[in-house]
């Protein structure tokens, strides 16, 4: 069977299956499931053309790895033919551990980080492919002698964020979040074992560090955004709250399972092949099937969270520079009290504030690195000229029904 097949993707045109290995992945049930988790979980809520899948962004940042391998292999980096597969088959399964809705319900239907369960489903798939993952884990984990794989899949420049921002942009239609992939890709090069970047290619740099700061106050962190996904966490909670109690509460096999039985890290680790299939499971369906059924629930609270989401009648959003005063929020949540007429429904879950921050660059992680014709190599910090600082904005954000006024 010829497993070199070709996917025509909207954003890159066709792209290869480099290895039989990696059709074989891509072939199982646990990537599969893929298809079935939105990239922005609820961004088409404000950009309706956002329904693209971590099914598409994975084989995107596959594929962009499988460019970045060639112009470092064009560039005289020593990569084996077992490294480029091994890391084409880390990127490729570095979202595998993704709940339902990607980032709105982690830490919410079960105590873990998708990171975390990414590494649990690679164990499970290199146990399924007899050791055939071995290498892909040690980069994914940066327990690899040679750490500029391991930043091509997790780092400042990788390949990752390299496909997300632009596959997003494609589909939101913000054009603000357009970068220069391609040529950042044919700049990279490798010095001392880390990845840099060639000195001109540093204005692609700017350009994809603005974008990225772009992108997250116009798509990922827009207010219609942030509410919804908020309301589907308060909505998720609700419901494990009511399951705690003895409600019960119709839904799937896989979601009743997670909702009437906590699951964190050591479970999974103790139990990791019978979870991690249980999880494999879960996906928007689930989620979306769930509301349809709460929303005609008698908990007034589950039954209202439900069908906003649902009929799209989000809560009013307000957003502030600074934290939100005490006396103001309690004149909001008495009106809220009011609006509803009963003073035991918790409110709780009805009105709630957060606060989100987001930097156009980040030292705390490994800087990007520019090398200069010099020979010379630079983190990016060190660049006054270019206005990209590590400065981090705060918002903060206040949300309630609309219907209080």
């Amino acid at each position: 069977m010829n497993k070199k097949k070709i996917f025509n993707d909207p954003v890159y045109g066709f792209i290869t299956i480099p290895y039989e290995i990696i059709f074989d992945l891509i072939e199982h049930p646990f990537y599969q499931r893929l298809r079935r988790i939105k990239q922005v979980g609820l961004t088409h809520y404000v950009y309706p053309g956002a329904l693209h899948t971590r099914f598409h962004h994975a084989l995107g940042a596959m594929h962009l790895m499988t460019q970045a391998i060639e112009v470092l292999k064009s560039k005289d980096v020593e990569i084996t033919e077992d490294e480029a597969k091994a890391v084409c088959i880390a990127i490729l399964l570095h979202d595998i551990g993704h709940g339902p809705f990607s980032h709105a319900l982690e830490h919410t239907l079960v105590d873990a980080h998708h990171e975390e369960l990414s590494v649990l489903f690679m164990e499970e798939l290199n146990d399924q492919f007899e050791g055939q993952l071995d290498l892909a884990l040690e980069i994914f984990q940066d327990r690899y002698k040679k750490k500029f794989l391991f930043q091509l899949v997790s780092g400042q420049l990788d390949m990752d964020r390299m496909d997300y921002l632009n596959r997003d942009s494609f589909f939101t239609g913000v054009s603000e979040g357009v970068i220069g992939y391609d040529r950042i890709i044919k700049m990279l090069s490798v010095v001392d074992n880390e990845l840099v970047v060639e000195e001109k290619g540093i204005y692609s740099i700017e350009k994809f560090l603005i974008a990225r700061r772009l992108m997250y106050w116009q798509v990922y962190l827009h207010k219609t955004s942030l509410v919804s996904e908020q309301m589907l966490i308060k909505a998720l909670k609700r419901a494990k709250d009511l399951a705690t109690q003895g409600v019960e509460l119709d839904c799937s096999k896989p979601l009743h399972r997670f909702l009437y039985n906590p699951v964190g890290p050591n479970e999974f680790k103790e139990n990791r092949k019978e979870l991690l299939t249980e999880f494999a499971k879960l996906d928007d369906f689930d989620i979306i099937s769930a509301l349809k059924i709460w929303r005609d629930h008698d908990d007034f609270v589950l039954s209202f969270l439900s069908k906003s989401i649902l009929d799209r009648k989000l809560f009013r959003v307000e957003l502030n520079n600074n934290a939100f005063g005490s006396d103001y929020k309690e004149k909001l949540r008495q009106k809220l009290v009011e609006s509803l007429g009963s003073q035991e429904i918790d409110t709780d879950y009805l009105f709630f504030e957060g606060q989100e921050t987001n930097s156009a660059y980040s030292t705390s992680k490994k800087e990007i690195k520019i090398l200069f014709k010099n020979g010379e190599v630079q983190p990016m910090s060190a660049f006054a000229d270019h206005g990209i600082h590590p400065k981090i904005i705060t918002k903060y954000y206040l949300c309630y029904p609309k219907n209080i006024y």
